[in-house]
């Protein structure tokens, strides 16, 4: 018997990339259900090649016998709705910000913490990361393994997609209108400059010590998943590019680590891909990344300004593993390793 799965926000970039990563990866579901917000009721969204869902109301829709949920509606809509699941019996894993650092809901990459996923029996929750902290620490994880981290600093190359579908037409809008002559504030809603051929060093709010959220994001999240004594300092940016974001990361490491033994590291690592030749073309870029499953690192070398420390290119698709990917692992592995049991 397989199990009943709920998508939620299934109208959404990640919603829709979910349902896609379901079918493709064959999670034993028996039945899955699109859930969205009431204007979106009756819309199709794929499932898989051949099969088409209705979307139903979030807001009516009883949970009861429902196995999983995956969870992608906004923070607001999770923050009411998630605990309403759970509490029918489900086990909700959510790609919004609002539980990720609440100590009794589990933040979970599964090749980096799976050991953690059994935490969700507290409230029924588990979180997914940020995108970027995602790929992230999926790099980092083989290589703290090895040599022990004790500061990364990062610059992220984010796409537009990691602020939704109105954020991509922006993009795409704009770029047409330069070439029309249009003003590119005729064309902004979003982003708070203009993101056609320009880069955006501001994702979401300001916060008073200067960091924007996404950049104390990185940092809180990286240390409740890989642990407390690893120092992140971060800079996010958006840049108009329509899916997957690359990141710059520089990290310094208590014990010495050469950059074949890291490259040996991250070849032997789960859902890392490692492409780095010092040659034309012998480095990833997020054109390349979009639609793949993997994080990609390349030009991975020495940083000769203090004793031990690397510099390497980490790039992945935001919406797959940066969200649905990540999700639906976690699911996989409740299933596989948990033994959750359907209703």
């Amino acid at each position: 018997m397989g199990y009943r799965v709920a998508v939620v926000g299934a109208t959404g970039n990640v919603g829709r990339e979910m349902l896609q990563t379901l079918a493709e990866r064959e999670f034993p579901a028996d039945d899955v259900v699109a859930l969205a917000s009431d204007r979106s009721t009756g819309k199709e969204v794929s499932f898989g090649e051949n099969d088409v869902l209705k979307v139903r109301d979030l807001a009516t829709y009883d949970f009861k016998g429902t196995d999983i949920v995956l969870s992608s509606p906004g923070a607001k809509v999770s923050a009411k709705f998630a605990p309403k699941a759970a509490a029918a019996g489900a086990v909700v894993i959510d790609n919004t910000s609002y539980f990720r650092m609440d100590p009794d809901v589990p933040l979970i990459v599964p090749e980096v913490n799976a050991h953690a996923i059994g935490g969700y029996r507290k409230r029924g929750i588990i979180a997914n990361p940020n995108c970027s902290t995602i790929q992230m620490v999926v790099a980092l994880k083989p290589l703290h393994d090895a040599a022990r981290i004790r500061r990364v600093v990062v610059a992220t190359y984010q796409s537009v997609s990691g602020s939704g579908k109105s954020a991509m037409d922006e993009l795409f809008n704009q770029t047409r209108g330069i070439y029309a002559n249009e003003p590119a504030h005729s064309h902004q809603q979003i982003f708070t400059k203009q993101i056609a051929f320009n880069v955006i060093p501001h994702i979401d709010i300001f916060m008073d010590d200067g960091d924007t959220k996404e950049e104390w994001k990185m940092a809180v999240e990286t240390r409740k998943i890989m642990g407390a004594g690893i120092q992140v300092t971060a800079t996010c940016v958006r840049v108009p590019v329509f899916v997957g974001h690359a990141e710059s990361v520089n990290v310094e490491f208590e014990m010495p680590i050469s950059e074949d033994e890291a490259r040996a590291a991250l070849r032997r690592a789960a859902g890392v891909t490692v492409i780095d030749h010092r040659a034309n073309e012998g480095y990833v870029t997020p054109v390349e990344a979009a639609g793949e499953d993997s994080v990609y690192v390349s030009r991975i070398r020495k940083d000769r300004t203090v004793d031990n420390g690397l510099n390497m290119w980490v790039v992945a698709d935001n919406l797959r593993k940066g969200a649905a990917l990540n999700a639906v692992q976690i699911a996989e592995a409740l299933v596989k390793e948990h033994t959750l049991q359907p209703a």
